[in-house]
């Protein structure tokens, strides 16, 4: 009998240690599992969650998230990172973190779900919106300085 998925909140070094190779699926720069265990801690103490699909032990699927405020959409619930392991992929799993994260941002009282993609991912695209999320505007980067990693 095949293990049943399990939605696990990776709120400890431990776990997120176990997160590192899926999510380097979808931010290759990351290299150094300390260094994701680190950042994973400055960003959990600005409100960041990481959410994982766990299959038994093995982790198959991650979305990041944070609760954020600004002028246009009042509070609202930003998803910096959402992967599913390659193998894992067209079962439903990147639906159910979706609908895991538009659910706890309903229970915080946010108006809206948020997130960027890169305009070179078009089945990402696709995914996002059948999930029910539209495309209303342009993400734009300036890269500052000669260490700036990550900016994708």
């Amino acid at each position: 009998m095949a293990p049943v998925m399990e939605l696990r909140e990776l709120d400890n070094p431990v776990l997120q240690q176990r997160g590192f190779a899926l999510m380097r699926e979808l931010r290759p720069h990351l290299t150094d599992p300390i260094a994701f265990g680190e950042q994973l801690a400055r960003q959990y103490m600005h409100g960041y969650r990481l959410l994982g699909a766990c299959m038994g032990e093995q982790i198959v699927g991650l979305i990041g998230y944070r609760e954020m405020e600004n002028l246009l959409y009042g509070r609202f619930v930003y998803v910096d990172d959402l992967v599913i392991d390659t193998g894992e992929r067209q079962r439903g799993l990147g639906a159910t973190l979706v609908t895991a994260v538009r659910n706890e941002a309903t229970r915080l009282g946010c108006q809206h779900l948020v997130l960027d993609t890169g305009l070179h991912m078009a089945l990402a695209q696709r995914f996002y919106f059948r999930q029910g999320l539209l495309a209303r505007g342009m993400h734009f980067v300036e890269a500052l300085g000669a260490t700036t990693k990550g900016a994708a």
